[in-house]
């Protein structure tokens, strides 16, 4: 995947998330007091893996009946909603997956996005439900499912993109303005391509990203291609460029976001791959991203096996 990412943004995603409901966009934010209040009963350790032969995990979950899911509030990859209630395309999936796989109860553990590798191997929860990105130094920590979607970059620019920034190489050539969020892989990506780091506007998230476009502030602000086209779609000022896949090493990069687990339950996601491929193969995938504003071009055959060689 790409470059050494900072482990505090999905984005170190992969960005790279890194909208509202990217739909609501505000309601992942005012509904983090509320996953508080339901992550308190879920903080609890889980019990210990075994470390041989791939792990007991999966036994346990299917006699306990619930699955502890490790969420950042998100949106739109795993988050609570207005109504209190677990959503979001990752634990939406979770839900579906691990009914398939005999367990029939989800329960939330919101956490800040960087402390979801430390909170899985630290038995906080069983599985981190996040939409994290893939890369080799987070599979160097734990092992992932296969990506459920790939992701694409793209840029909110002021309306007819004046300056028709259209990749990153573009951005360093006009001497544009730059903006990113807090974590984001595209930082990597933009310095990647020559542009100097101690320039970059760091945001906390694509709204800000919006607003510091629309107020002049900045030329462009880089996310992903999900969360730019979401965030926009309000905007009378700014529009959103084509997707495009940024370089890396001087190749075009594409990301994918997955599951994740402790390293000795290779068993637990090994089952979970399995139900994967088939929801993929009878496009139910499909259907459960969909409403969350992931579309066809978001579906991926990638592995994570590919993605973990970087």
């Amino acid at each position: 995947m790409a470059p050494p990412l900072r482990n505090d943004g999905r984005h170190g995603n992969g960005a790279r998330t890194r909208g509202p409901s990217r739909r609501a966009l505000l309601t992942g934010v005012s509904a983090l007091g509320a996953a508080g209040a339901l992550g308190a009963a879920g903080c609890s350790r889980v019990a210990t893996a075994a470390s041989s032969d791939g792990g007991d995990l999966l036994g346990r979950l299917r006699a306990q009946g619930v699955v502890r899911l490790g969420i950042a509030g998100e949106i739109p990859f795993g988050y609570i909603d207005r109504d209190g209630e677990l959503t979001g395309e990752a634990p939406e999936l979770a839900k579906a997956v691990f009914k398939r796989l005999g367990v029939d109860r989800v329960q939330p553990v919101p956490t800040e996005f960087g402390s979801l590798i430390p909170g899985l191997n630290s038995q906080q929860f069983d599985v981190v439900s996040a939409g994290m990105y893939i890369n080799p130094e987070r599979c160097e920590q734990v092992v992932f499912s296969d990506p459920d979607y790939q992701m694409l970059d793209a840029f909110v620019v002021r309306k007819g993109n004046p300056k028709g920034l259209h990749g990153y190489r573009d951005v360093v050539a006009k001497k544009a303005r730059f903006a990113t969020g807090t974590g984001y892989a595209e930082i990597q990506y933009a310095v990647e391509a020559g542009y100097k780091e101690s320039d970059i506007l760091i945001v906390p998230d694509q709204v800000a990203g919006l607003n510091a476009v629309e107020a002049g502030r900045v030329d462009v602000f880089a996310g992903t291609a999900l969360t730019v086209r979401e965030v926009v779609r309000k905007s009378r000022k700014a529009e959103s460029t084509k997707p495009f896949a940024p370089l890396v090493k001087g190749k075009p990069h594409v990301d994918g976001g997955g599951f994740a687990f402790r390293s000795a339950e290779t068993r637990l996601r090994d089952a979970f791959n399995v139900e994967l491929r088939k929801m993929k193969k009878s496009g139910e995938l499909f259907r459960i991203l969909r409403p969350f504003g992931f579309t066809r071009a978001e579906m991926t055959d990638m592995t994570a096996k590919e993605l973990c060689r970087g």
